[in-house]
């Protein structure tokens, strides 16, 4: 392990924090008990936090408001700490109590919604921003995040709107360093409506300091900050085309290397992937089309559905939705109007239902990574359900699922075959990204089932639960082959 100690020695902006530190309790120490130390008390806190002092941090932070328990800037900046540390429900809980003391304070209102909207309680966190934009009707944070609230329930006119007045002039921002050497400097693209890569659990801000970007607000005479890489964080080419092509031009005006092409990510679209992907030898794509919701759900849907060669069961999803949010099996032509009129958007995707059971009646799907060009296994999630998600399936409560999972995990090759193998690599190959996912069965000759295959796929860390103790490496092995090819990228650079 490297000596933190002494490794940032040098280095001008960790050690002026530093300094400051040290004069801060210097100045404390002579002025103990004076009424005005509060706001040098929070200073010092929020050092703390900087300097990647997080437990002290916390503890200066409850002195604090032991002795001012309504300071505003006390309470929101002990909230940006519990988020930051996990600690969701007590920074609400925090966010919550400077509400209460400063109703007209804005950014207490839009940290709570944030969280909230983390939480997917839309409705909560919509109430929220709302009230703060009749407080403050220009306040951007509040438009930025009713935009997102609007873009997940399938307003996107609405979103548009927002984020239009949310991100003018403020598409670029820099996220907090807490390391202690120099940084290595990262541009994260992103969209502002969703389908991005999500990026904290391998983007450490102690190693990395990241600047966003919102590409499809970003004004293209805006200086770059500096960088010496750059991740694309844009994954959903069906839902973020103005975005990856924007990007696509940012990265035009820079020499830095690139993550994660805009441009290949294009190609990963549902329909595009099951035509280009089910072509590769050993892979089995679904016919995949996209159609207007209003056939679909009126008296001409089923006919229009035989014209295109889909049979019942089909599944139909709304674009630019993960984790199965607005996405549906529909058994019979019997159920196709009432089913597509209850999904969002003018248009769906029809695809084909690809039977992923095994012979004991349960599906199974399988994740891998495509990390630098090596496929690393994440998951797999087995379920009573057709629609299989980690966390919905049936794999807390099965031992023998999971000692399934294990052995997929263990060794690969051997859960997969050589056929599924070979079909894996085949799809990395066409995919050309840095970073990817793959979703799929195996069918019963061996044959990759392919569900999905793009860069959106999340590297969820378990639970504490000793039961996921297994689950681990596998994990920790992935994120560090991020890390690693993000290292190895950025070498590039002289």
């Amino acid at each position: 392990m490297r000596d933190l100690a002494g490794s940032h020695r040098g280095w001008t902006p960790r050690l002026a924090q530093e300094s400051r530190l040290r004069q801060l309790e210097e100045m404390l120490a002579q002025r103990r008990g004076e009424a005005d130390d509060i706001d040098t008390e929070i200073e010092r806190a929020v050092l703390l936090n900087a300097l990647d002092r997080r437990q002290d941090a916390q503890q200066a932070f409850i002195d604090i408001l032991r002795k001012a328990p309504t300071n505003f800037s006390a309470l929101n900046e002990f909230g940006t700490l519990l988020t930051n540390m996990g600690a969701i429900d007590a920074a609400c809980r925090v966010y919550s109590e400077a509400i209460t003391h400063h109703p007209q304070n804005p950014m207490g209102h839009v940290n709570l919604a944030n969280l909230l909207l983390r939480a997917n309680k839309h409705r909560e966190a919509r109430g929220y921003y709302e009230t703060v934009l009749g407080i403050d009707p220009d306040y951007a944070p509040a438009h930025q995040g009713l935009g997102a609230v609007l873009a997940d329930l399938g307003d996107r006119a609405g979103a548009a709107h927002h984020f239009r007045k949310g991100f003018r002039d403020h598409a670029i921002s820099t996220l907090p360093y807490r390391g202690a050497t120099p940084p290595v400097t990262l541009l994260q693209l992103v969209s502002s409506g969703g389908g991005n890569i999500p990026t904290a659990a391998f983007l450490d801000d102690r190693s990395f300091l990241t600047s966003v970007i919102v590409t499809d607000h970003l004004d293209p005479s805006a200086p770059l900050p500096p960088h010496q890489l750059i991740f694309n964080a844009i994954g959903d080419a069906d839902l973020c085309e103005p975005a990856l092509q924007a990007a696509a031009r940012l990265i035009a005006r820079t020499a830095a290397p690139v993550i994660n092409d805009p441009l290949a990510v294009m190609k990963t679209g549902r329909i595009e992937n099951a035509r280009r992907l089910g072509n590769l030898p050993g892979v089995i794509a679904p016919r995949t089309a996209a159609m207007a919701r209003g056939i679909l759900a009126g008296p001409d849907g089923a006919s229009a559905l035989a014209s295109r060669q889909f049979g019942f069961p089909l599944l139909l999803r709304s674009p630019g939705y993960h984790t199965g949010r607005n996405f549906i099996r529909v058994e019979t032509a019997a159920e196709l109007s009432a089913a597509a009129a209850g999904l969002p958007g003018d248009e769906l995707v029809v695809i084909e239902y690809l039977d992923a059971r095994g012979k004991d009646g349960n599906a199974r799907k399988y994740r891998v990574m495509m990390i630098g060009g090596r496929i690393h296994p994440l998951h797999l999630a087995i379920s009573r359900q057709w629609k299989v998600h980690y966390f919905t399936s049936d794999m807390a409560d099965q031992p023998d699922h999971r000692l399934e999972e294990a052995a997929f995990l263990g060794d690969m090759p051997a859960a997969l075959g050589g056929k599924a193998i070979a079909a894996l690599e085949h799809i990395s190959d066409a995919l050309g990204l840095d970073y990817a996912g793959i979703d799929f069965g195996i069918g019963a000759d061996g044959d990759v089932l392919l569900f999905e295959a793009n860069a959106t796929m999340v590297i969820a860390s378990p639970d504490p639960d000793p039961r996921w103790a297994y689950r681990r490496p596998a994990i920790d092995g992935v994120l560090e082959a991020v890390v690693a090819m993000i290292m190895r990228k950025r070498a590039v650079v002289a």
